[in-house]
C-alpha cells in the first residue's frame, strides 16, 4: 500500500462520515416532531383538511392522501 492510497482512502472515509453527520442533522431538524411547551394545550393528533383546502394537523412537507375534513 503507498503513501497515495492511503491519503485518498482516509479522505473517503472522512467525507462519508461528514456526510452522515450533515444528513443526520438536517432530518432531524426538518422531519422530528416539534415540541412543544409543557403548558401548551395538545393538538388534535387527527390530520384533516380544512374548509379552504389548508391541511391542519400536519407538520411535514408531504401530506396523507384522503385525509377528512376538519369538524
Amino acid at each position: 500500500m503507498k503513501l497515495s492510497e492511503l491519503t485518498k482512502g482516509s479522505s473517503v472515509m472522512l467525507a462519508v462520515i461528514v456526510a452522515g453527520y450533515v444528513s443526520t442533522s438536517y432530518v432531524d431538524q426538518n422531519f422530528a416532531e416539534p415540541k412543544m411547551s409543557k403548558w401548551a394545550e395538545p393538538a388534535s393528533t387527527s390530520t384533516c383538511v380544512g374548509s379552504d383546502g389548508s391541511w391542519k394537523n400536519w407538520p411535514w412537507p408531504n401530506v396523507p392522501a384522503l385525509s377528512p375534513k376538519c369538524k
